[in-house]
């Protein structure tokens, strides 16, 4: 009997996440969180040691600016802050491009490796010069290594609980940068700011570069098959005007093979109405932490407060902000993306406004604890709506152009906060960083659309 061509084609098995497997060749990856848990609980934990390192310096290093350097502006002394806003934006950019080219996995070993002398720089620094170049590696090594966990989370999930999933990796993150901060501020307290405050950083540094070298693996080919699944076939790619404003069209289905990077960098930048919003937003969020990382140990210095209460303050902010995103990731898988933005621009806003108008440590700690809430609000449902709006095939580049922006806010924040506590006073510099939240926040409000309908929208069949 003569078998047809209809008859004789072989049936391949799907994968979870509704891709084929063709004959000779590996299954393709399955999306989702749960199958791959342990991959990415194991990109948890190294983000976790990526955030340590930063810790160390967020309570003892603006205190050694000025008790150990004798440095008297406050913009001299933010000056480490400027460094490392600086590089670790341009890193991010790095991360992810080098990441969509390459590949992500040799773009994390590579920000461990340059790691490695961060904290014993600190800890034998002559002079504040070493400080800064310290922060110019430690800046590096953020960038390349922070982006690249992102990403890898982001290609592991697929398209759906990405807030949750955002929320589990910057909870992370900053509850280890918050540990980190009490740990090191209990060193000083005990043995003064130098050397053994930053001890520690040289096992969280070995550590995350023996994960990263045995343990983590590739996770490009999640992205591109991601991307498969998205081909014109199933979703007929619209022009480039569909990211100009006004359109409702999403970027996701642009062309599979993507645009240029100068293209993305443009559309993240400016062009694209959604993606430049989250953009200028993350600017001005890490504005203020800018401020709070260098100004606040030297705000409640000079009001009277020990360094025991220094450090559970400085500690405070960021625990909040960690243990929060579990909560407010998985919360804008539901409610959407743009209410917690807005909100919590303008939450953050209210405890910055309410700092410089209230004394003693109980009601700081309460406004501390708002702007942990505030942050956390905004800091994984970035990242989750950039992942809405972005193509697989060019969403890391995206990540990256976003996180450029976002931390360069870093140095604006430290240039600005310096400037206006050398010319008004500290509490002055914090009332106006505030009113730069808030309208930052409103322009969330005027300009950016739910990004969660455009994901929705490339969901459907």
């Amino acid at each position: 009997m003569r078998i047809s061509r209809t008859d004789a084609r072989p049936s391949y098995p799907r994968n979870p996440s509704g891709g084929t497997a063709s004959p000779g060749l590996p299954p393709a990856p399955a999306l989702g969180l749960r199958a791959n848990l342990s991959q990415f609980l194991l990109l948890v934990l190294v983000n976790a040691f990526v955030g340590a390192m930063i810790g160390l310096e967020r309570d003892v290093v603006p205190l050694m600016g000025e008790q150990v350097f004798g440095l008297a502006s406050a913009t001299a002394g933010l000056s480490f802050i400027v460094s490392f806003g600086i590089v670790k934006a341009l890193a991010n950019l790095g991360a992810g491009h080098l990441s969509d080219r390459l590949g992500r996995k040799g773009v994390l070993v590579a920000g461990w490796l340059v790691a490695l002398p961060v904290p014993i720089l600190l800890m034998v620094a002559p002079s504040w010069g070493w400080v800064v170049f310290a922060n110019v590696l430690l800046g590096i090594n953020q960038g390349l290594c922070w982006s690249t966990t992102v990403i890898m989370k982001i290609d592991l999930v697929g398209p759906a609980r990405r807030g949750l999933a955002m929320g589990m990796n910057e909870a992370a993150g900053y509850g280890a940068v918050a540990l980190a901060a009490a740990a090191s501020g209990y060193l000083a307290s005990v043995y003064g700011l130098q050397p053994w405050p930053f001890a520690p950083g040289i096992g969280f540094a070995l550590a995350g570069l023996l994960l990263s070298v045995v343990f983590v693996r590739e996770s490009h080919s999640f992205a591109r098959h991601e991307a498969r699944l998205l081909a014109p076939a199933a979703h007929p790619p619209t022009t480039i005007a569909s990211g100009q404003p006004g359109s409702a069209a999403p970027v996701h289905s642009a062309a599979h093979t993507g645009p240029r990077f100068a293209e993305i960098f443009l559309r993240t930048s400016w062009r694209h109405r959604d993606l430049s919003s989250i953009s200028q937003a993350g600017l001005v969020n890490n504005l203020n932490d800018g401020l709070a990382w260098g100004l606040f140990p030297v705000f409640f210095a000079a009001s009277g407060l020990g360094l025991a209460q220094i450090a559970i303050l400085a500690s405070l902010y960021p625990a909040v902000w960690g243990v929060a995103q579990l909560a407010t990731g998985a919360l804008s898988d539901r409610l959407g993306r743009k209410p917690l933005i807005v909100g919590g621009m303008w939450l953050q806003a209210l405890a910055l406004a309410l700092l410089p108008a209230i004394r003693g440590f109980a009601p700081w700690a309460i406004a501390m604890i708002l702007l942990g809430l505030g942050t956390a609000m905004v800091y994984p449902t970035f990242l989750a709506a950039i992942s809405d709006v972005a193509h697989p095939s060019w969403r890391a580049s995206a990540v990256g152009v976003y996180r450029l922006w976002r931390d360069l806010g870093y140095a604006v924040g430290a240039l600005l906060a310096g400037l206006l506590a050398d010319l008004f006073g500290v509490p002055w510099a914090i009332a106006g960083i505030a009113a730069l939240t808030f309208a930052s926040g409103a322009v969330v409000l005027a300009r950016m659309r739910e990004t969660m309908q455009q994901k929705q929208q490339q969901q459907q069949p």
